[in-house]
């Protein structure tokens, strides 16, 4: 739990006691390489802050095809927010792409935390907003920018991740074909 409130003081900090009641909101868990955190189809009951390991949400469209959404490791927080939030089923799918682990919140923890703590509340508000601003870089990302810099801004804003998921993924990530995203690679090497 030393991870979670050196998380929490990264924007607020807080003082023993009231660590003490957030940590009660959260339950470790432990995931394995391939497991699912999330199917579409399921009910959404928690968001998780990674402790550590590397995350895949994904969309599957009615044929099958994969779109990678998001990748999230060490410090983010991730769930199909549409469905937490709404309290619906997934539409999305969450993997684990290496052995992680997890803590989890419900959103009536997440609410009750807030209402309580209202350093909380702002703590969770600057998180969404970076997650929000997060996708929305990526949204415009690929709509206007050539898969050359779309590969060099991934290597920039993730470097360690660059390392740790396998290229396939990336390549979809990225919105390229695997012989594409070598060509990129090979290109950047050199650099």
């Amino acid at each position: 739990m030393d991870r979670l409130r050196k998380h929490i003081e990264e924007i607020t900090p807080v003082s023993d006691e009231e660590f003490e009641h957030v940590k009660t909101f959260f339950t470790l868990k432990r995931i394995k390489k391939h497991q699912y955190l999330i199917q579409e189809g399921e009910q959404v009951n928690f968001e998780y802050l990674i402790l550590s390991g590397i995350f895949r949400m994904f969309y599957l469209d009615h044929e099958g095809k994969e779109y990678i959404v998001q990748f999230a490791g060490e410090n983010w927080w991730m769930a199909d927010y549409q469905a937490y939030f709404n309290e619906k089923k997934a539409s999305l799918h969450i993997t684990c792409m290496e052995d992680a682990e997890i803590l989890c919140l419900t959103l009536y923890g997440r609410e009750k935390l807030s209402s309580d703590l209202h350093k909380m509340e702002h703590f969770f508000r600057v998180k969404l907003t970076k997650g929000y601003t997060a996708q929305q870089r990526r949204i415009i990302s690929l709509l206007s920018s050539s898969p050359q810099q779309r590969y060099e801004e991934f290597g920039q804003l993730y470097p360690h991740m660059m390392q740790k998921i396998p290229k396939k993924y990336i390549a979809e990530y990225l919105g390229v074909s695997r012989e594409t995203l070598s060509r990129l690679y090979s290109n950047n090497k050199g650099k």
